[in-house]
């Protein structure tokens, strides 16, 4: 039985997001994510100024005048949400868990596929694979995805994207749009992201808590590590322990930006004290200008 609250938060998550997909996003996401072929349509007459090379000569012939096979682009396809449920996304200092606002994102995202007649899949992932929801269309479906990603107890605790992106590849046997929603605290996975890349269209949607760039002065803290159970004490009264905490973190940022630029793969940063929708909109403008 699901409790309550988290109804609560789908419904509160379905509201909000179906209104913002609405208004917002799913034009743009038509625009961006294009189908990558071509599919007959229909026989139509020929018309001067047409393509010569699309008459149907079986055609033309039984009919003594010319005409030509028209063809459309190819419109449905598959959005993949990896969701990391890594122990590190139950964390947020702000408004909300980084677990909470991914399953909103997740939302908006698969809201943004339905209404564009494409098909979704969700696989949850930690340093194993958790939950599997192959792709399929409709509301009734897009609301499963965002109660496992509300809902979900992971076993695990750490992240494996090398996994989650083998997984992945064995489990689809077309080309998908596949989201990796996480924090990205994980190395070694440079290889398989950039053979899967050349695979699917891969968009790293990476979230962070601003308490994990910068810390504020709060005394001697203890700082666990929820993937590693390690844990480290901090005296956040002093400037240069503060100061190399956030150096160290915006150069974790920076190695990550750099990763990915070098496999081509698109990345959407979130920060959860922030609007998460002038990010996505970002994206989709930055990626339609790119395409035109």
């Amino acid at each position: 039985m699901i409790p309550k609250e988290i109804l609560k938060k789908i419904r509160r998550i379905q509201i909000t997001t179906s209104r913002m997909v609405t208004d917002v996003f799913a034009g743009q996401y038509h625009s961006v994510f294009k189908g990558k072929g071509m599919e007959f349509d229909e026989v139509r007459e020929y018309l001067p100024g047409d393509d010569i090379r699309s008459i149907d000569w079986n055609v033309t012939a039984r009919m003594g005048h010319p005409y030509i096979k028209k063809f459309v682009e190819e419109r449905e396809l598959t959005v993949m949400l990896l969701l990391d449920a890594s122990s590190s996304s139950n964390f947020g200092s702000v408004n909300q868990l980084k677990k909470q606002l991914a399953a909103e994102i997740s939302s908006v995202l698969a809201f943004s596929a339905i209404q564009n007649n494409d098909k979704v899949g969700l696989i949850i992932f930690t340093d194993r694979i958790e939950k599997f929801i192959p792709p399929r269309k409709g509301t009734s479906h897009v609301l499963r995805v965002i109660r496992e990603a509300l809902y979900y107890k992971a076993e695990g605790k750490g992240t494996d994207i090398s996994g989650a992106l083998d997984f992945l590849n064995r489990v689809t046997k077309r080309r998908t749009i596949a989201f990796i929603i996480s924090d990205f605290f994980d190395s070694g996975f440079k290889n398989l992201l950039s053979a899967s890349n050349k695979r699917h269209d891969i968009i790293a949607v990476t979230i962070t808590d601003p308490r994990e760039i910068e810390l504020p002065k709060i005394g001697i803290v203890e700082l666990d590590d929820a993937e590693t159970a390690s844990s480290t004490i901090v005296d956040t009264g002093d400037d240069i322990q503060r100061a190399k905490y956030k150096d160290d973190s915006l150069k974790r940022i920076k190695e990550r930006l750099g990763l990915l630029n070098s496999v081509n793969v698109d990345s959407i940063d979130i920060l959860t004290d922030k609007a998460y929708t002038k990010e996505l909109i970002r994206f989709f403008k930055a990626r339609e200008k790119r395409l035109a």
